[in-house]
């Protein structure tokens, strides 16, 4: 890969990362938009973003996307490219990809890999586990834990709880994912009648973003109940009810980045490869 210019725009330390493994592969590497955390890189920035983009290949963007307006101007960035260079970034927003694809700019999210988010899963769910940890009077083991929704993160985190000796409840729509909550050994609970189980839960981590803890439900539970929600925007509970009720609530989006950002950052690099590969890039 040694090859290919790189260009690593702003982010937070899963960025910083990606730069060094980047550095350490050999790797032509470019970065700007650095400016809070500039004591932490390995290389200096470029003087400016036409200088960072100019004569790159590959230009790389956070996880999630949005942090680079934070950091640079995205319409000067699009000036700047051209059609032979390849935009990529995480959790793009689609109003931005659909300006990208009007000026003829190759522009892909790295965050749709089903690799990258399987990947991503496993730090998630420690970092879901480690907050429980910390927040919790007492053990995981021997609990009542619940998980909502049994896609990637809730299936990866299913296992690791009851690796821990957690009673774990996982809640689920589909039949088919119920009759495998049930064969991996953990207790389903139908979705649609998520009321019935939420009285005896010591803990729930959601992995659902749509809105199912509402006020009903959290009226059934515990009050001692610690609530992770681990889904994107919107979320998946009622925070304005969960606070007015006094409960527990932790809103902990960004997980890999904050616990494991050097395997978060080799779970970007490694992505990032597989599209560059299957593009003939090489």
């Amino acid at each position: 890969m040694s090859n290919k210019k790189f260009t690593v725009l702003g982010g937070d330390k899963r960025s910083i990362e990606l730069i060094n493994l980047l550095l350490e592969s050999k790797n032509p590497v470019n970065v700007f938009g650095f400016d809070k955390v500039n004591k932490n890189l390995r290389i200096k920035q470029s003087e400016s973003l036409e200088d960072a983009i100019k004569g790159s290949d590959i230009i790389i963007g956070p996880l999630p996307f949005s942090i680079l307006e934070e950091q640079i101007n995205l319409t000067s960035l699009l000036e700047l490219m051209s059609k032979d260079q390849l935009l990529l970034g995480g959790k793009i927003d689609k109003d931005f990809s659909d300006k990208c694809i009007s000026n003829n700019i190759n522009i892909i999210d790295y965050f749709d890999r089903e690799e990258m988010q399987i990947l991503n899963a496993i730090p998630t769910a420690e970092g879901a586990i480690s907050i429980a940890m910390e927040k919790l009077q007492v053990t995981i083991s021997s609990s009542n834990a619940l998980v909502l929704g049994y896609g990637r993160i809730g299936k990866v985190l299913s296992k690791m709880l009851n690796g821990i000796g957690a009673n774990t409840y996982v809640a689920a729509r589909k039949k088919a994912d119920l009759a495998w909550i049930n064969t991996n050994g953990y207790k389903a609970i139908d979705l649609y009648k998520l009321n019935q189980s939420l009285s005896n839960i010591n803990i729930i981590f959601n992995t659902i973003p749509s809105l199912i803890l509402k006020e009903k439900e959290l009226c059934n539970l515990n009050k001692d109940t610690l609530i992770i929600d681990l889904a994107s925007k919107p979320g998946g509970v009622d925070f304005i009810k969960a606070k007015e009720m006094n409960l527990n609530v932790n809103w902990a989006l960004g997980l890999p980045g904050k616990v494991a950002p050097i395997t978060a950052a080799k779970i970007i690099k490694d992505t990032i490869y597989n599209i560059i590969e299957e593009r003939k890039m090489l």
